[in-house]
């Protein structure tokens, strides 16, 4: 081991050790540093996504695929093995949207290459950059060059060929990084699409963050910090990205799903989703694979995994439309002053506000949602995952701004919350809100320019006017009101009526708790799917819906909450 003297920002700190080799805890403090690195760096990086349909989310899908790996690293052992392990399973398990799935495939080509390592040196992590970059190839149908693809493969390479000079690790990932920022600078020569936008390929500049990561890791570097988002650059952006030149928004949804499949069936499979489709990444192995299509027709995207013979399962759909609609009414907004830059949830960067809101959520879906709505800090928890009054008040501080609403959004998180006010010198109210549609219903009026007790007064008054219930798998034989329930039957709960359905089929139990809820006066129906929510489900509480009530409006979100695949508020 070697040591140097690190200049960090403005003073030199203490001597920092050069890394000669990745340790297990190099290798999970590099995961780590590149969730949090890219968490930091998302908006501007779904600034730059125009490819291969304007969705804006790659940095969002990156920074949530690693947000999984994470997760799974926090359970695991800190030996090299299971560590690596943790990684190519939360990789896989974890990826969101297409520069997820490549995402995950490269940092399972690097787990795999470094899980029987006994020293991983310069030469063997540059050779696991290469074997991810054969491996992400391999994912992909049809390899675009001037993508993710290309700046990967190009560092992989410049990472051999110095490691075979003999260079250090710390020398072989500099040059390494040289060449993927070239690489990615010359991504717009390779795509016209990224030329005619003004733009480098998000997903590449994503990657190069897991080499900054890295090299923060391994020689003690500061991370670059993100460049400030040019709010009045909003509107030239817009027309550059989306002016209809080509044909990258012509397939409307994004598909996904886990599917159950032999490893011999995979290429037939894949070949047979070059027909519906498009942008097209399959990752895994041993039998489980993570599915990622972009296409018109979601029927056939699923019926492939069938003709296959294998078995799809926790299928998400996305209508990529709705959300370059929804992203255009936003920066439309706020290029009009209409609200506020937002940088996420955390707070961090936004201007500032004189009523802030921090929301407890039970899912990726609803945290995008809140987003949307207004929320400036978000706090993971709910069914089973309740947060302590130390994390909320974490979020409350972070917000920017001297007036905070709390929506806890579970009956169990309410006292908790209540503690908060007493431990800050912000002024906190608690918006007692016991589900999320509650929380949703009470964000519709929310107003970031008004007092916390004006804002706290409308909200909890939005939020009792919705009917709310959930639907959800019994764990123990029981009885009620509605007779005999025995373990794996579905239950729909009501608020303040309790288990109002029980039904062998997931459907059954939602359109009976729905014939509860959907009373003569109310006219707004909103679903909320879980995680464990399917397309068919969804499709058949849509047409009991147009058959049974036929006056009421429907709204279906992705909420991607566990446990409870879907949540009901109806106003």
């Amino acid at each position: 081991m070697v040591t140097r003297c690190v200049r960090r920002r403005d003073r030199y700190d203490a001597f920092v050790p050069t890394l000669e080799r990745l340790s297990a805890d190099a290798l999970r403090n590099t995961v780590v540093t590149f969730r949090n690195h890219m968490k930091a760096h998302a908006a501007g990086i779904n600034r730059l996504n125009v490819y291969p349909v304007p969705d804006g989310d790659t940095g969002t899908n990156m920074a949530r695929t690693l947000d999984a790996v994470v997760a799974e690293l926090d359970v695991s052992g800190h030996e090299l093995e299971p560590t690596c392990a943790a990684i190519s399973h939360g990789s896989l398990m974890g990826a969101r949207g297409n520069s997820g799935v490549i995402l995950s495939q490269i940092l399972r080509g690097i787990a795999n290459t470094l899980r029987d390592a006994t020293d991983a040196t310069a030469t063997k992590v540059a050779e696991s950059l290469k074997n991810a970059s054969a491996a992400a190839y391999l994912a992909v149908l049809k390899p675009i060059e001037g993508t993710i693809l290309t700046v990967l493969r190009e560092t992989a390479d410049a990472a051999q060929a110095s490691a075979a000079e003999g260079a250090s690790l710390s020398e072989m990932l500099r040059a390494a990084r040289v060449a993927g920022r070239a690489s990615l600078a010359r991504t717009p020569e390779m795509l016209p699409v990224l030329k005619d936008a003004g733009v480098v390929d998000a997903g590449g500049a994503g990657f190069l963050l897991l080499m900054d990561s890295v090299i923060h890791v391994v020689d003690g570097d500061p991370l670059p910090l993100p460049e400030p988002i040019d709010e009045s650059m909003l509107e030239q952006f817009e027309a550059r990205a989306h002016r209809g030149d080509g044909d990258i928004s012509d397939l409307r949804y994004e598909v996904m799903y886990f599917l159950d499949l032999p490893d011999e069936k995979i290429e037939p499979f894949k070949q047979s989703w070059g027909e519906v489709g498009d942008s097209i990444v399959v990752v895994g192995g041993d039998g489980l694979w993570n599915c990622h299509v972009h296409t018109n027709d979601i029927g056939a995207a699923i019926e492939s995994a069938l003709t296959s013979g294998g078995r799809p399962h926790e299928i998400r759909v996305t209508d990529l439309f709705e959300e370059v609609a929804e992203e255009h009414v936003q920066r439309e907004a706020r290029l009009k002053g209409e609200l506020p830059v937002r940088r996420g949830a955390s707070g961090a960067g936004m201007a500032p506000v004189t009523c802030a809101v921090v929301a407890v959520s039970s899912g990726e879906g609803l945290s995008e949602m809140f987003d949307q709505l207004g929320v400036q800090g978000v706090v993971t928890g709910g069914q089973t995952l309740n947060p302590s009054t130390a994390e909320l008040l974490d979020a409350v501080e972070a917000v920017n701004a001297d007036e905070v609403i709390i929506l806890a959004n579970n009956k169990n998180i309410i006292p908790v919350a209540e503690q908060v006010n007493a431990l800050t010198a912000k002024r906190v109210i608690v918006v007692p809100t016991r589900s999320m549609p509650e929380a949703l219903a009470a964000l519709v009026v929310y107003d970031p320019e008004a007092s916390v007790e004006s804002n706290g007064e409308e909200m909890g008054e939005a939020a009792e006017s919705v009917a709310t219930g959930e639907v959800t798998q019994a764990v123990r034989d029981s009885a009620g009101d509605v007779g005999q329930i025995t373990t794996g039957d579905w239950i729909g709960i009501v608020r303040d009526d309790g288990i109002v359905s029980v039904n062998a089929t997931l459907t059954g139990a939602a359109t009976a708790l729905l014939e509860h809820l959907i009373t003569p006066e109310r006219e707004i129906v909103t679903v909320i799917e879980g995680a464990q929510a399917t397309v068919s489900v969804t499709e058949a509480i849509r047409a009991w819906l147009a058959d049974e009530r036929p006056g009421v409006t429907v709204e279906v979100h992705r909420g991607g909450q566990p446990l409870y695949p879907y949540l009901f508020g109806v106003e």
